[in-house]
């Protein structure tokens, strides 16, 4: 069966019955039968309650389709329902982008999947399009304002229109193009709406007030005087509140095996910061014992993020890592070709053993947090070359475990779950990658060298001009988020093995000031995605009884 024919299979609870589960029916606000909000009255309820376990899902770095993070993550706090703990999951939410792209869907796979999986994967609770409004019409009342005479003396426009779709064609766009006596035409772009600002201030606010005044402080442009202009001096911060009042609070839904799981924010790691809501996270760690949480992308991009901003911001420090690998993956990453990658190989899991171990060695030596090797296991990978990925990773010191959550549910998930409660008891730190009293160029240069493994960084003159900028209005002490391919060490995505010495190349900065951190754009990494040749948006459809189809 399909993936979405297994969700289509399993009967749900109510989400009335999941919140009973948790204690906290009086406090969620029903979105039909299976989903919720939960209310931000609950805080008051949670705050002296202790934090449970955090177990942070992340992976080597991915092939195309991925390497099933959230299949994993699922599994996991199935898994550990299974041998008798109390567990609940904190996941991202799905972008239209990626599930009319080339990913298809984001709610796992086969029989670990969060539900209703059609609902997560479209509009669910509309959070994302609440999002998308709140960017569009701060955009709007930003050309309005120079329409009607420019009080605030606009010279440079730095914000962007989104929308949440993969769609090159809107990256470099004119605007204001009606001939109008007033209008003024101006160069402007879009961004999908994941890599948005307001996906970012959302995901990284404490409650509603604190995103009132996290969207006061965006800046939007530049005067004639080469000052910053922000949202506050426009006025725009409480209408944009007003339409992310219900966005902030997080989603309540369930996997098919009844774990609770809180479903919130969905920012990209390649162009953004990769991590779900820290309302979301701070929730999920009060109800249960074990919260199972994702990155997104690679552990370079996805978990160093995770640790370095929203860690760091908030106190949170991961009891147990988890980084899932595949198959498959080390094939890509030793090099063999994609119609070559089913078939067994030891010796190319051996060439690309080099990319886990680079994981390992951030994850472990660098950040000091407590690891264990998930093998996503598919129903092509032989014994032998299973057999050989355990001896090499164990040889490292790290635990291995072969998770079967696609085909067996949480049952299996059992071994590694087991290994977790154990993991998650031992001793860890958190050594973060800079301090925040680096300058800029000094965090950036630490991420590369240190996680990445670059020998250097060079800039773009543009790029350059805007970090100084940045210092000299006093935003040199944000963390920075890098913006690159997910499919490398390097920010070339064709530069799967980095045998070779190899440089980033930054062409460019962005500072996020509401958000709170520096986007570091790196190589030729779009903030903006377009469609594979054929998009999985060919494959989905609404057959003769009404029912959605395609989705995978």
């Amino acid at each position: 069966m399909t993936d979405i024919e297994i969700a289509k299979s399993v009967e749900l609870k109510e989400i009335n019955d999941i919140a009973k589960d948790l204690e906290i029916e009086e406090f969620i606000e029903p979105y039909g039968k299976y989903k919720a909000k939960i209310s931000e009255k609950l805080d008051e309820k949670l705050k002296e309650k202790e934090n449970g376990k955090l177990i942070l899902v992340t992976a080597i770095s991915p092939t195309p389709l991925g390497e099933g993070k959230t299949t994993v993550s699922i599994a996991v706090a199935d898994g550990l329902r299974k041998i008798g703990k109390k567990s609940i999951l904190a996941l991202r939410e799905p972008s239209l982008g990626p599930v009319f792209g080339i990913k298809g869907g984001a709610t796992g796979g086969g029989y670990v999947q969060v539900a209703p999986m059609e609902d997560i994967n479209l509009h669910f609770t509309g959070d994302i399009h609440a999002m998308t409004s709140a960017n569009n019409l701060l955009s709007a009342i930003i050309d309005n304002h120079i329409y009607f005479g420019n009080e605030l003396k606009f010279k440079k426009v730095v914000w962007k229109r989104c929308v949440d779709l993969n769609d090159r064609q809107l990256r470099k766009v004119n605007t204001g193009l009606s001939g109008e006596s007033k209008i003024v035409p101006r160069e402007d772009g879009f961004d999908i709406t994941v890599a948005s600002e307001i996906m970012a201030v959302v995901c990284l606010s404490k409650n509603i007030f604190d995103l009132k005044e996290n969207l006061s402080k965006i800046l939007v442009g530049y005067n004639e005087d080469d000052k910053p202009i922000y949202v506050k001096d426009l006025k725009a911060e409480g209408a944009m509140a007003v339409l992310l009042k219900d966005a902030i609070k997080p989603n309540l839904v369930q996997t098919l095996e009844h774990t609770p799981a809180i479903i919130h924010g969905g920012p990209f790691a390649n162009i953004a910061h990769g991590c779900n809501s820290i309302i979301a996270t701070k929730t999920a760690l009060k109800l249960a014992d074990y919260t199972v949480t994702e990155a997104g992308f690679g552990a370079d991009l996805g978990a160093e993020k995770f640790l370095d901003i929203k860690c760091k911001r908030t106190g949170l420090k991961p009891d147990a890592v988890v980084l899932v690998a595949t198959i498959k993956a080390l094939k890509y990453h030793g090099g063999v070709p994609k119609e070559d990658i089913q078939k067994e190989n030891v010796e190319a899991i051996e060439k690309g053993l080099s990319n886990i171990y680079k994981h390992i060695e951030n994850l472990k030596d660098n950040f000091g947090v407590n690891v264990v090797v998930a093998l996503n296991k598919y129903n092509t990978d032989t014994d032998a070359e299973i057999e050989f990925l355990k001896e090499k990773i164990e040889e490292k010191g790290v635990e291995f475990s072969v998770v079967e959550g696609w085909a067996k549910g949480g049952n299996g998930a059992i071994d590694i779950a087991e290994k977790l409660v154990s993991l998650c008891d031992k001793e860890s730190t958190l050594n973060y990658t800079y301090d925040l009293e680096d300058d800029i160029k000094t965090k950036i240069q630490k991420v590369c060298t240190k996680i990445y493994g670059a020998k250097d960084v060079e800039y773009a003159e543009e790029a350059l001009k805007t970090i100084d900028k940045i210092e000299k209005i006093g935003y040199g002490k944000f963390p920075v988020c890098i913006a690159k391919t997910q499919y490398s060490f390097s920010d070339d995505p064709k530069n799967l093995e980095c045998k070779e010495d190899f440089n980033i190349h930054v062409r460019d900065v962005v500072l996020k000031s509401g958000a709170g951190f520096i986007v570091v754009l790196a190589g030729n990494i779009m903030t903006m995605p377009g469609l594979p040749k054929v998009p999985a948006a060919e494959s989905i459809d609404i057959d003769e009884n009404g029912e959605i189809v395609g989705i995978f």
